[in-house]
């Protein structure tokens, strides 16, 4: 059985050429795209890439974190023109300094 629904190439033979030519150019154009995406040094740059875009989005979201738990506490013991709010201070000083005793008497009797 022949396939009779082509159509003869009316192409001239300069227009074949040129048509081989170009597919050629572009084979090698993608072979050479290929060969670059699959190189080992391209690999391992695009995993360094990846891990580094990473651990700056971790990063950057555990800032944002410690900001705002930073704010949190500063909004706890200062007011809102700065100011300090000693009403709050004092008793965690105080708690503070008593866990600090109670640490020095502790390792004070161990040695002892």
């Amino acid at each position: 059985m022949s396939d009779t629904s082509r159509t003869p190439d009316t192409r001239t033979p300069a227009e074949i050429e040129a048509d081989i030519k170009h597919r050629r150019t572009t084979l090698a154009d993608t072979l050479d795209e290929i060969g670059v995406r699959v190189h080992p040094k391209t690999i391992v740059g695009d995993a360094k890439a990846k891990v580094a875009s990473n651990i700056d989005h971790t990063l950057g979201r555990a800032y944002v974190g410690v900001n705002r738990v930073v704010g949190d506490v500063k909004g706890r013991f200062v007011t809102e023109d700065g100011a300090p709010r000693l009403e709050r201070i004092v008793p965690v000083a105080l708690v503070a300094v008593g866990l600090v005793g109670l640490l020095v008497v502790g390792s004070r009797r161990r040695k002892g």
